[in-house]
């Protein structure tokens, strides 16, 4: 089988990428706004991934966003809601506002070693309760071994366990070791039916990069370019503050184009974020989330 990163070549020079970066991220102070911070706030997939949360928790996040629109009128809400498939159920009893999608992390997060079976089966369950959304870790083992024929099969297996909701693949680039590696994955995962490439678990650092997302956008261009076949890109891990945000914003905005800069296309993972984001956009302190 040839793979997609054999035919779509590309190098990425550690010091190409780096300048690059470091560009965006100068121009990305132009981007401090209302109009960007609430671009940013709308594309956020509000997550909780402790090993306390609990039940009561999952009602809890439900409740707060599908209050928002009431406590913040003119506001976008999220995203999403994402959180561990034992909760998923008590999210969707409670979770009663419009657009916003609930996604779960699944098949074996956030290591992925465990059997092929049990993440089918732990995928199919989250479905089941009421995740529209899954967000699965490739194959690293599979992956740096350089068995890409298992990688691929890994990831278009739990797209079909997935039915009708759609797939983010995690990367976890801070494992990955270099942007070839990340170039490579990047391709792999959508060649198995991502729906969503994604940086991070926010489990391991480094987590989140500018450098590794100026990578996967690449990569996501370069895809559509080959097959017309729009993925999107989730930046997740240590995002935390505005200015975080509006660099990555800037990346997607520089590589991909405006086309993409809307929350079918473009998630930020994050819990501290939301807060800050109202904060900068009220002008005052905000803890709601």
């Amino acid at each position: 089988m040839n793979f997609l990163f054999e035919t779509i070549n590309q190098n990425f020079n550690d010091n190409d990428v780096d300048e690059a970066v470091a560009g965006i991220t100068k121009s990305s102070a132009d981007l401090k706004t209302d109009q960007w911070y609430k671009l940013a706030l709308s594309c956020i997939d509000l997550t909780t991934l402790n090993s306390t949360d609990s039940y009561l928790q999952g009602e809890q996040i439900a409740t707060k966003v599908t209050g928002f629109p009431e406590t913040f009128p003119g506001l976008p809400n999220v995203a999403a809601i994402c959180v561990y498939p034992s909760i998923v159920e008590s999210v969707k009893k409670s979770l009663r506002a419009n657009g916003v999608q609930l996604a779960s992390v699944s098949a074996g997060f956030p290591s992925s070693q465990t059997f092929l079976d049990v993440k089918v089966l732990e995928t199919m369950m989250a479905v089941g309760k009421g995740a529209n959304e899954i967000d699965i870790v490739l194959n690293l083992g599979n992956f740096l071994s350089e068995d890409y024929l298992a990688a691929v099969h890994e990831v278009s297996t739990l797209k079909k366990a997935c039915d009708t909701a759609h797939l983010k693949v995690i990367l976890e680039t801070g494992a990955l070791n270099n942007y070839s590696n990340i170039w490579k994955a990047s391709l792999l995962a959508m060649e198995g039916g991502a729906d969503f490439i994604k940086t991070s678990t926010g489990k391991m650092e480094p987590a989140a990069t500018p450098g590794a997302a100026f990578v996967m956008c690449h990569a996501i261009k370069s895809y559509f370019q080959k097959t017309g076949i729009k993925v999107g890109f989730k930046a997740a891990g240590g995002i935390v503050e505005t200015t975080d945000s509006l660099i990555y914003i800037s990346i997607v905005k520089e590589v991909l184009g405006d086309e993409w800069l809307n929350n079918k296309l473009f998630r930020i993972g994050a819990s501290r974020l939301a807060n800050n984001l109202l904060t900068s956009i009220k002008g005052e302190k905000i803890i709601y989330f």
